[in-house]
């Protein structure tokens, strides 16, 4: 991506919206490049959660439009963490040099070049270092909207310095697979951090029952196409719109009827001998009741 005037912005941080951080942002990117566009990705992004937030942007990086990106978790703000910029083919990254960004640029093939964000001309002065946001990262998302070189912002920096994220993987050796919970949607449904290829390089198809360990609790469970297709209170696993593996129930949140948070431990292995594939034996099931048909408060 060479220099030039973007007219998009996607903006992503923990600030949440009962502050004005959000809009405080907003407005000196736009001071700076009236004509952008800004889409908010999210900012309920767990506070300090980088890893959380490196994964939302990962997620989300393959449909945003072409432009800058701008994303800000940033528990070392004020600290001797680097504030970068970093470019690829479809997008210019600012943020913190926490590992925030690394997956995002991962997937749009790697960074070209990087700066760190270190000439004052290009930021706010500030009464104080807690609010990089408004201070460094807006005014270079604005400043690269309107045209200021990349290189004007700061010194270069070699992108095989840039801080790496440091993301779980699955231990797929052997019959069985250790994996673990990643990302617990709003709906309640338990994201895992490996995909249908591990079933089926264990002889499991859709349409099959396979064994779960969730804990010390252990049961069968089917991979289905949708979440309609569980029976009611079974738990099951589909494969999200993210290419993954995730737990569900149907219309009911999976993880609070069965303990399931980020990092939980997760094992999936093909049923034991003599298990009929294509039928159900003993699934993960939530008690209902008339009094109480959500299992829960």
């Amino acid at each position: 991506m060479t220099d030039e005037r973007h007219e998009f912005v996607s903006f992503l941080t923990d600030y949440g919206h009962a502050d004005e951080f959000v809009g405080v942002c907003h407005s000196i990117m736009l001071r700076l490049a009236p004509h952008l566009r800004i889409v908010d990705i999210t900012h309920e992004v767990p506070a300090h959660d980088v890893r959380a937030g490196a994964l939302t942007l990962a997620r989300a990086v393959p449909y945003l439009p072409r432009g800058i990106l701008v994303a800000v978790v940033d528990p070392g703000v004020g600290g001797d963490r680097r504030a970068i910029a970093v470019e690829t083919t479809a997008a210019v990254l600012i943020g913190p040099d926490n590992g925030l960004l690394a997956p995002a640029v991962a997937m749009l093939g790697g960074a070209e070049r990087a700066v760190s964000l270190t000439n004052p001309d290009y930021q706010l002065e500030a009464p104080g270092p807690t609010f990089a946001g408004r201070d460094v990262f807006a005014p270079a998302a604005g400043y690269l909207a309107s045209g200021t070189p990349l290189e004007a912002l700061g010194e270069t920096v070699d992108p095989v310095t840039l801080t790496p994220s440091l993301l779980p993987v699955a231990d797929t050796d052997g019959d069985e697979v250790r994996a673990e919970v990643w990302w617990v949607d709003t709906f309640g449904n338990a994201q895992v951090n490996v995909g249908p290829e591990v079933l089926t390089a264990r002889g499991i198809a859709p349409g099959d029952t396979f064994e779960l360990t969730v804990g010390d609790r252990r049961g069968m469970v089917r991979w289905v196409h949708t979440y309609a297709d569980a029976k009611p209170s079974e738990l099951v696993v589909v494969v999200d719109s993210s290419g993954l593996l995730s737990l569900v129930l149907d219309r009911r949140s999976a993880a609070a009827e069965h303990s399931l948070r980020v990092g939980t431990e997760v094992r999936i292995a093909p049923p034991p001998p003599g298990t009929s594939l294509g039928g159900i034996a003993a699934p993960i099931t939530t008690p209902v009741s008339f009094t109480n048909p959500g299992g829960g408060a």
